[in-house]
Order: structure tokens, then C-alpha cells, then sequence
């Protein structure tokens, strides 16, 4: 997975993330949204409407101070967590 960043302030990040798709933007735009300190967080995968961008872009708003970065990092954790807690639960059931 390749990220780069394309934009960033204190309150704000847009990264790119090559490679991925709406499956799994889907699931990190919605470990971010679950943080207190995240007011927005959007991606885009619209090549047409994006001036020819074809690997999606993740924004990132945040409020109170919150570092846009860190609360991404916390998000990522939160997938992995989620995602090993998830197989876990579907091995024992096997």
C-alpha cells in the first residue's frame, strides 16, 4: 500500500492511498468517523469528476486540537482490531 500525502494542516489531511477501493475506504472512513475528535472524513474515487485521479483520496477534518495524522493511525488500529477480532470469532466457529 503506497500513501501520500497531497495535503495538510493542523486540522485537516488528504492522503492518497493507492491501491485500495470502496471496500476498504469504506471501513477505515468508518473507524474515523467512530473518533470523537474527527468532525468529517470523506474519500473520492471519482476519476471523471476528479480531474483524471484514479487511487482514492481520504480528507480528514478534525476539531479540538486533534492531530488529523494521529487520529488516522488511531482509525488503522481500530481496523485491525476489529478485522482480528472478526477472525477470531470465525475460526472458533468453524
Amino acid at each position: 500500500m503506497e500513501l501520500r500525502v497531497t495535503e495538510s494542516t493542523d486540522d485537516e489531511l488528504s492522503i492518497e492511498i493507492a491501491g485500495e477501493d470502496h471496500t476498504f475506504m469504506n471501513v477505515l472512513k468508518g473507524a474515523l468517523l467512530e473518533h470523537d475528535d474527527v468532525s468529517a472524513a470523506t474519500y473520492d474515487v471519482n476519476p471523471e469528476q476528479s480531474g483524471g485521479q484514479t487511487e482514492p483520496i481520504l480528507t480528514i477534518k478534525t476539531e479540538g486540537g486533534a492531530d488529523p495524522l494521529e487520529c488516522l493511525e488511531e482509525a488503522a488500529v481500530t481496523v485491525r482490531e476489529k478485522a482480528n477480532s472478526f477472525r477470531d470469532a470465525f475460526e472458533a466457529a468453524a
